[in-house]
């Protein structure tokens, strides 16, 4: 049975007899996007018992050639990081759909559209064939842009159209970097693996080239300095739910992109080494400043996600083993992480229609629940011993520090602004005078705290016992490790 297209069509097929329900059904409209994200949810984790964890092979192959002449083929697979991204996306759009309850108007279209933008999530991690990657990479803009145009805030037209302009003409770059590929190459075929093959075996300048056509493509999407403007709009006018997906999905297409391409290009990345290391300490620096001035929570989120994005690319400019462990481990933390605060945030907007800090005070006493969620999720964000952060954080600054040395007191700067803002945040919230528009604020609700327990537990599960997961991407952070071991 071919598992791999059962999960990834599963949301695209909802998203069909969503389209095709009466308008009206409002809740059958739910519990049917709500099943059909959830069944790809237990599928995906059920390929768990199947992986297997001691090679770095892509596993569960599909591949339907499509045209021999040009070498396009209808590829899936997975390896350890692909199938952890796999597990993050299905597991956040559950997550999104939960807080989705108070979506009242077009509720037919924004359902659909929010299982499509899983079919291409989903694609983009699964795709083994280059072709098929940039189909699935391009497909998110469409339910992107009407989620966020339709559902959005006040300046929903602009942040949509901002944010398409902006994806639009980054993978443009990735397309020419595509073709320049296959053109340069003998094999003839958009599939991963023979591309890999034939271009490690390019010159050097040629690799430096393609590797800067794909850092601009994927770098709008991770988001680095200075191609992030689009990002704090959009995540302040998407309605929460499409912020979980946007900050704990969409932003490690960018970096999961990025890793593939630095596998091809061994010799133009250890050329580049320098330039990627500055990008990512300038957008450490540069995401956690801002995130710190922000008066407005999602704003304040978004320009952190800059931040913690930036630790990714650190981690992969590393170019040993224990630097790319902790760049994907800051995936998938940053992926809990930025859900959590989205999700809570949005429950919060709900109640009381205000995002900005001020407007809070005193929630501890009023709204525990919301102040425990919450707390989890910042101390993660900061890097605290004993939640996800913490180890993914420890992973990039040892494997930067054996590379680079004392430049890694920049990037530990950059820790300590994250945890300033983070105790701010609390700060802010929970204590202090109490508010009186706030003194009748409801908290957390059962239906919401199925939501967000998976996340917090989440946490506390990858700080604590991040072996799993390790073990989980460790053959294929090694043979991607050994590859830069062998260039040098």
């Amino acid at each position: 049975m071919h598992m791999l297209s059962f999960i990834l069509w599963v949301p695209f097929f909802g998203a069909v007899l969503v389209a095709l329900l009466p308008t009206a059904q409002h809740r059958v409209i739910r519990g049917l996007a709500l099943f059909h994200a959830g069944l790809a949810l237990v599928l995906s984790w059920g390929l768990l018992a199947q992986f297997d964890r001691t090679t770095a092979a892509v596993q569960f192959v599909e591949q339907v050639v499509w045209s021999s002449s040009i070498g396009v083929s209808y590829a899936l697979g997975l390896d350890g990081i692909s199938l952890a991204m796999v597990l993050l996306a299905t597991l956040l759009v559950v997550v999104a759909l939960l807080a989705s309850d108070s979506v009242k108007t077009r509720v037919k279209g924004y359902y659909a559209w929010l299982l499509v933008l899983e079919f291409a999530m989903l694609g983009v991690f699964m795709a083994q064939d280059w072709s098929l990657f940039f189909m699935f990479w391009e497909l998110t803009l469409i339910p992107l842009f009407f989620l966020i145009d339709l559902w959005g805030g006040e300046k929903r037209h602009v942040a949509s159209l901002n944010f398409v302009l902006y994806t639009m003409s980054g993978a443009i770059f990735i397309l020419i970097g595509i073709i320049m590929v296959y053109r340069l190459t003998p094999t003839q075929s958009f599939a991963m693996a023979a591309i890999s093959q034939a271009a490690a075996g390019l010159p050097r300048t040629e690799q430096m080239w393609l590797l800067l056509a794909f850092l601009v493509g994927f770098g709008v999407k991770i988001p680095i300095f200075p191609l992030h403007g689009w990002l704090p709009l959009a995540h302040v006018e998407a309605p929460s739910p499409i912020s979980i997906l946007l900050s704990g999905v969409l932003l490690k297409m960018g970096a999961y992109g990025l890793l593939r391409v630095v596998a091809m290009l061994p010799q133009g990345t250890l050329a580049l080494q320098p330039l990627l290391v500055g990008i990512a300490l300038v957008s450490i620096l540069y995401g956690g400043l801002l995130a710190w001035r922000q008066s407005d929570l999602k704003a304040m989120i978004a320009y952190s996600s800059v931040s913690h994005m930036g630790m990714v690319l650190l981690g992969i400019s590393a170019l040993n083993e224990i630097g790319l462990m902790g760049a994907t481990l800051q995936m998938a933390a940053h992926g809990l992480v930025a859900g959590a605060l989205f999700l809570i945030i949005g429950l919060l907007y709900e109640r009381t229609h205000t995002r900005q800090m001020a407007d809070y005070g005193a929630l501890a006493r009023v709204t525990p629940g919301f102040s425990l969620l919450m707390t989890v999720a910042l101390l993660a964000a900061m890097g605290l011993p004993g939640l996800g952060g913490f180890m993914a954080e420890l992973h990039i600054l040892i494997g930067g520090f054996e590379r680079w040395g004392w430049l890694m007191l920049l990037a530990s700067f950059g820790v300590l602004i994250s945890a300033a803002y983070a105790i701010r945040i609390m700060g802010q919230l929970f204590t202090g005078p109490m508010r009186p528009a706030m003194s009748e604020l409801h908290d957390v609700q059962p239906h919401e705290w199925v939501a967000a327990l998976p996340l917090a537990a989440g946490l506390v599960i990858l700080g604590l016992h991040p072996a799993p997961v390790i073990a989980l991407i460790s053959a294929t952070v090694k043979e991607l490790a050994a590859i830069f071991t062998y260039s040098l």
